[in-house]
């Protein structure tokens, strides 16, 4: 069941984040890892924010702004489920998202989202925060 997330989520969001990053996200420094975990928090009340439930537990989530795709996270118990993919597809259909940013060194999120319609339109050499981490931007 997909909902929208309220504030009282934010810790299990943060849960979430952790697990997915630490399986997909090697290429992080450990520094910048303690970085973003730290400041992820501060990020949601500035995107809009929804959460997929299995048996009453949020297992997954989304974050958009201004029709971007900002995050999307799966906890890494219920990666490879299709999770990721209903909540793209509800982002798409109901939030109108039309782009998403996503770390060149993230090979499944880029397939991922090459596979689900988006192409490559830019690259930036650093992440949103200053940070050496290349960006493709892409588009429907």
């Amino acid at each position: 069941m997909i909902r929208r997330i309220e504030e009282k989520d934010y810790q299990d969001l943060k849960g979430i984040w952790e697990s997915s990053v630490k399986s997909t996200h090697d290429f992080l420094k450990q520094e910048d890892f303690e970085f973003y975990k730290e400041n992820l928090p501060n990020y949601f009340p500035h995107v809009t924010l929804f959460g997929f439930e299995f048996q009453n537990q949020l297992v997954g989530f989304l974050g958009v702004a201004e029709k971007n795709l900002e995050m999307l996270f799966i906890h890494n118990d219920f990666r490879r489920k299709g999770i990721g993919k209903l909540l793209l597809e509800f982002s798409i259909k109901e939030l109108e998202v039309k782009s998403v940013d996503v770390n060149k060194q993230n090979q499944q999120a880029v397939d991922f989202y090459l596979s689900q319609g988006f192409a490559i339109v830019s690259l930036s050499e650093k992440d949103g925060e200053g940070k050496s981490y290349p960006i493709l931007h892409l588009s429907l």
